[in-house]
């Protein structure tokens, strides 16, 4: 690991005057954790020695240090592991950046992301698999599997079995996510892991309307509660809803 001194970057606010959030362990080793300021935007930092490794000591760090800051403040969040060798370098980004750095915080301000992943229960899977012949008589079957017969009803089976799957996770989309993301300022679905989670969802929603949304929320859930597993979580720093790239080196 490199041993250099540098600056290990948390999140960005909107303030003037130097602020500083404690102290936090990056590496093995404790700093405190201050502001580097241009015009109205104030970078969250600390002082860190060598490259910040995704261990889960540091990622906790990370995420603990800008919750920590999102108690006092709308936050632009930044991903994991950015360090610079000064404080000039990150002056030089926040320069290039301000006039991004000034929307975002138009947009996030009173704003915050939550999390929702839905989780198929198995007897429901099973429930719903009976409806499809193929599905419930491979699912029922002995299958032979040095049979080459076999191997062919595997692949349309298979098929059959992305369908059946794709078709439950557009219907958790049509009845779950899109009422939600009616409350929300802006909505992200990500990835699902195929027959274990319908819905991967972010939102982005106004602290005014956190009562509004957590309401709906639980209105699904009791609808689908004996379907499916809820998973809400949150508030979250926006990571879904911010894409900043920081760099110094060649043009910006």
């Amino acid at each position: 690991m490199s041993t250099h001194d540098g600056v290990y970057l948390f999140c960005a606010i909107h303030d003037k005057e130097p602020k500083k959030f404690g102290s936090v362990q990056l590496n093995g080793k404790k700093n405190g954790v201050y502001t580097i300021h241009f015009e109205n935007v104030a970078m969250v930092v600390s002082k860190v020695t060598g490259d910040v490794l995704p261990t889960r000591q540091n990622l906790m760090a990370h995420q603990q240090k800008i919750t920590e800051v999102m108690k006092q403040y709308s936050v632009i969040p930044m991903s994991f592991g950015n360090v610079f060798n000064s404080k000039n370098d990150v002056l030089l980004v926040m320069e290039h950046l301000n006039e991004e750095f000034e929307k975002l915080f138009l947009q996030l301000e009173n704003k915050m992301e939550v999390g929702l992943k839905v989780i198929p229960k198995k007897e429901w899977m099973n429930e719903e698999m009976k409806k499809n012949p193929l599905l419930n008589q491979w699912k029922d079957a002995k299958k032979d599997l040095a049979n080459p017969a076999s191997f062919y009803d595997q692949i349309q089976v298979g098929e059959q079995a992305q369908n059946f799957i794709l078709r439950l996770e557009e219907q958790a989309a049509e009845e779950i996510y899109e009422p939600l993301l009616a409350i929300a300022e802006a909505g992200k679905l990500n990835k699902t892991i195929p027959g274990k989670t319908l819905l991967n969802a972010a939102f982005l929603i106004d602290s005014n309307h956190e009562a509004l949304f957590d309401k709906k929320v639980n209105e699904l859930f009791e609808i689908w509660k004996d379907k499916l597993e809820f998973k809400y979580s949150g508030p979250w720093p926006a990571y879904n809803f911010v894409n900043i790239v920081l760099r110094i080196e060649g043009n910006l």
